[in-house]
């Protein structure tokens, strides 16, 4: 019989491991969908073996010990891919908390003294409790990388800067405008504009449900940028009650040419650039 919760994890990994596995394959937590049951096995053997290898009498009630840094890393290696694949809080949870059952398990078939094992598995609980509280923070790191990432990718895609004709750039905005989004916009169209070489730009706000002071300075930074690069702004999508607002905030925007839609502005622009479009009838025969 092994004389202590070390000793048992040491010699007999692959009772544990099994186990572990078992546990996890039947747990309500399973995952199958996204992951495969050898991607667990492997990602499991690699936690238990690393656990193995750092435990010892004197740090196994000292859960911030640099012999477990071995299984810090694994753990939070496993805790930001699983929040990246789409496992939730509960499931990551669960995994680590399904590892301290099958230790406990294991105590209970080998260690027979009621008192060894209760004082054993205390130091199961300690330890795998503090190794949950770091799987948690791990995963919640992991999960703000996924969220901080997507937000990025979703404000690229909201503010994309369109050529609709040479020398004339178009910028439909969406959603709320505010500081951040605002860099966003200023830096995706002076871009465009020196790789172009535009010198129109069309701010679109159709898409914004709402016009206070602080968006209609966001809107007059951006003009005043796009202008410093040499190119003229014009804004569109000014509906009533947008044009309300701002004779209400009392914004002067009497510098800034607006139109009421995109086709007006476009239409502008088209004069601005000494462009005339004119509708072509095509069953007219020409003699």
């Amino acid at each position: 019989m092994a004389n202590s919760v070390i000793q048992l994890i040491q010699s007999n990994r692959a009772q544990l491991l099994d186990l572990w596995i078992q546990r996890q394959l039947t747990s309500d937590s399973l995952r199958d969908d996204l992951m495969t049951n050898d991607e667990l096995r492997a990602q499991s053997e690699e936690l238990v073996n690393a656990l193995a290898r750092g435990l010892t009498e004197e740090n196994i009630n000292e859960v911030d010990s640099p012999q477990f840094d071995e299984v810090y890393e694994i753990l939070s290696g496993i805790s930001v891919s699983r929040a990246q694949q789409g496992f939730s809080p509960r499931e990551t949870g669960l995994y680590i908390f399904s590892l301290k059952e099958a230790i406990l398990d294991l105590l209970r078939q080998e260690v027979t003294d009621a008192n060894q094992l209760f004082e054993e598995s205390l130091k199961v609980n300690r330890l795998l409790d503090g190794l949950g509280v770091i799987t948690f923070e791990t995963f919640i790191k992991g999960r703000e990388e996924v969220i901080l990432r997507q937000t990025e990718e979703i404000s690229d895609i909201s503010t994309p800067v369109i050529q609709i004709w040479e020398g004339i750039l178009a910028l439909p905005i969406i959603g709320t405008l505010d500081s951040s989004r605002t860099q966003v916009v200023m830096e995706n169209l002076l871009q465009k504009i020196v790789d172009t070489g535009s010198n129109i730009a069309i701010l679109d706000i159709s898409g914004v449900p709402a016009v206070d002071s602080l968006v209609a300075q966001h809107l007059i930074k951006t003009v005043s940028a796009t202008r410093l690069m040499g190119a003229e702004c014009i804004i569109s999508g000014i509906r009533p009650e947008i044009a309300q607002t701002v004779v209400h905030l009392g914004i002067d925007l009497s510098n800034i040419i607006t139109k009421a839609s995109l086709a007006s502005a476009l239409k502008h622009a088209f004069a601005m650039s000494k462009m005339v479009v004119k509708r072509t009838d095509a069953d007219k025969k020409s003699f």
